[in-house]
């Protein structure tokens, strides 16, 4: 074959490219799994500016449906994953570096490993909290929906509610484990972090619960707007963050436990914070993915958990369809 022959099949086949999908099958957990494992590659924040307007542009001629001369398919998909880590899906926008979901192992990995070492002191509990929230805060406003138009009020009375939770959590679950054995003490800041996640979220989102989400169904069509369907969405959101956690803030925790029992950090006592933020970052290199993935973006409920008067609604102007969509969020 020439090659001639094979840049013009390649040409072909870029052209049936519809990079507004994923690569990957999202109705597996394989292929929801391999593709977050892209999307929140820690890799992709040390990609240059010129590096991520080069692969803008690539995206952009591609859907513009533009012929792209010597670009192979791999080659469109790695630029496609460069450009959903630094752009926002809706305006097109270059995030905030903190706020990017590839930002989310190193900046995570260093909140949650100081909190977990200075986990006794009560000055730094109240302040590695606030960084957890704070970052958070950042996170969810710079992957906002950009249609939506958030205050500055939308933002704050969640990040208030969620740091005060946390702190009290903390503070009051670390009195209540010094009448415990010392690893017991070690996973106060996972229960602080969880019952954080579960204010933060739905104070972030309480528009939804209040106005609902948009439903379509499976072939994209508008059905409504349900308020169920956003509570299922909320509810999976905190559960996968919850999971996402876990691993980092369970395992670390027995470990760093047994060298404190052999003394180790008194023979080594800077080994403590270091150690500490790389077990952590171990772990959430493959929790992150791995928890996004628990279910699927484009999630669904069945028309008969529906509110009674949007089930009754569906029943009567599309009686086939019994299962609608929503976007869950992250």
């Amino acid at each position: 074959m020439s090659v001639e022959s094979i840049t013009s099949q390649s040409m072909v086949n870029l052209a049936h490219i519809d990079l507004s999908k994923p690569r990957y099958d999202q109705s597996s957990y394989k292929g929801r799994m391999k593709h977050f494992f892209e999307t929140a590659n820690p890799l992709t924040i040390f990609a240059s500016n010129r590096k991520l307007a080069q692969a803008a542009q690539l995206v952009k001629t591609h859907k513009r449906g533009e012929t792209l001369n010597s670009t192979t398919e791999d080659e469109l998909w790695r630029a496609k994953i460069l450009y959903d880590s630094a752009y926002h899906p809706d305006t097109g926008e270059k995030m905030f570096l903190l706020g990017r979901m590839s930002f989310q192992v190193p900046g995570n990995m260093t909140i949650v490993g100081l909190m977990m070492t200075f986990y006794k002191n009560t000055g730094a509990v109240i302040f590695w909290q606030f960084a957890n929230q704070t970052f958070n805060a950042i996170v969810n406003y710079t992957n906002r929906s950009g249609k939506d138009i958030i205050t500055p009020r939308q933002v704050l009375v969640p990040y208030l509610a969620a740091t005060s939770a946390a702190t009290i959590t903390a503070l009051t679950l670390n009195n209540v484990a010094k009448k415990m054995p010392p690893l017991i003490g070690r996973f106060v800041p996972f229960l602080a972090v969880a019952a954080a996640n579960s204010i933060n979220l739905p104070l972030m989102r309480q528009r939804e619960l209040k106005t609902g989400v948009p439903i379509y169904d499976e072939d994209n069509n508008y059905l409504g707007m349900s308020t169920n369907a956003a509570r299922k969405g909320i509810s999976s959101v905190i559960f996968s963050r919850i999971v996402m956690a876990s691993p980092g803030m369970v395992f670390p925790p027995i470990l760093m436990n047994a060298l404190e029992r052999r003394g180790t950090f008194k023979r080594i006592p800077w080994l403590n914070a270091p150690l500490q933020v790389l077990l952590v970052g171990l772990c959430l290199v493959f929790a992150t993915p791995l928890g996004c993935a628990v279910f699927p973006q484009q999630s669904s409920i069945n028309v008969e958990s529906l509110e009674t008067h949007l089930r009754n609604k569906l029943q009567k102007t599309h009686p086939s369809v019994k299962e609608v969509y929503f976007n869950k969020g992250l």
